[in-house]
């Protein structure tokens, strides 16, 4: 048993009630992290690559014309991983995005 879980089945079984702490939010981050959300979410499945490099650059790793990972211009921990439909061999502004991951943290990758 976790020690956490341990703890709240010892408080049950005292009588005594565990009591969560307020979370004291830091509003200005609240609010930032929301309008990268809503900005990152104008990208949908059926956009262009050319589209998508409006908000997203690509990141170092293994990729290929079909999938890859990118990442948010103003944040290289924020990433998306998308695949596409290609026009042809090699990667083109004009390829289309068939999948799009949500967005998610990560430590960036340099090649």
């Amino acid at each position: 048993m976790t020690r956490i879980a341990l703890l709240f089945a010892l408080g049950c079984l005292s009588g005594n009630q565990v009591v969560a702490q307020p979370i004291q939010w830091d509003a200005g981050l609240t609010m930032r992290v929301d309008e990268v959300l809503r900005e990152i979410s104008t990208i949908k499945v059926g956009m262009t690559r050319r589209e998508l490099s409006a908000l997203f650059t690509t990141e170092g790793g293994i990729s290929t014309a079909s999938q890859r990972t990118y990442v948010y211009r103003q944040c290289p921990y924020i990433k998306v991983d998308v695949e596409f439909e290609p026009v042809g061999v090699r990667e083109a502004d004009e390829d289309t995005i068939v999948r799009l991951s949500r967005p998610y943290l990560a430590w960036n990758i340099v090649d």
